[in-house]
């Protein structure tokens, strides 16, 4: 059956308010979050990911209160942004339970596009990044944990060990097993990984 333009519209009107009642903890923790720039920040980014949002043209209360509803794995970045202070609701919004993010610190605009699986445990993430569902980041032969720069895409499967350096604008293929430095502007793939296209040109290139 093909509802009237007018119902639909007040199903959203309903909607969008249920939300608003619903969401309002996280509401609060957001605008008073020390975070607060960076979760604006997150909300514009998948924004234009995934809402269809132009560029620099945000609805900020509009796409969060859709982000929340809709993608568990912006919980599991929102979560990581507040703190411990958002456990207490998480039973109206659960956070993607089949996904670790733990880092040192993550800058704004991080995407977590499919999480399921994903293991994301790091030094430091830069701004910008792209991370697919299945990827490990973790220890590996070289102590500590990885490091990646802005704007890196990780590929689906992909798993970055040990405390190496991906640098910015790097991106990491589907399924490659990275454990040595990465240098900016580069696509590797592989296992181990190594270079297949440096600043736009195809190369063959040993990490």
């Amino acid at each position: 059956m093909i509802k009237h333009p007018a119902f639909r519209a007040s199903h959203r009107v309903v909607g969008y308010w249920f939300n608003l009642v619903r969401l309002s903890p996280f509401l609060v923790l957001w605008r008073f979050s020390a975070n607060r720039g960076l979760i604006d920040q997150d909300v514009c980014r998948w924004g234009e990911a995934f809402l269809g949002r132009a560029s620099g043209a945000p609805s900020l209360l509009q796409d969060f209160l859709t982000l929340m509803s809709v993608f568990p794995e912006y919980r599991s970045l929102y979560y990581y942004r507040v703190g411990g202070i958002a456990r207490p609701f998480w039973f109206l919004c659960p956070p993607l339970q089949c996904m670790l993010l733990h880092a040192g610190s993550i800058g704004p605009g991080l995407v977590l596009q499919h999480g399921i699986g994903a293991v994301i445990v790091a030094d430091k993430i830069g701004s910008g990044c792209w991370i697919n569902q299945q990827v490990t980041l973790g220890v590996g032969p070289k102590p500590g944990f990885p490091t990646l720069g802005d704007e890196v895409g990780v590929g689906a499967g992909a798993k970055v060990l040990g405390g190496v350096v991906v640098g910015d604008r790097a991106r990491i293929g589907a399924n490659a097993v990275v454990v040595k430095d990465v240098p900016p502007d580069v696509t590797v793939v592989g296992v181990p990984a190594y270079i297949v296209r440096r600043n736009g040109v195809r190369v063959h290139e040993e990490l």
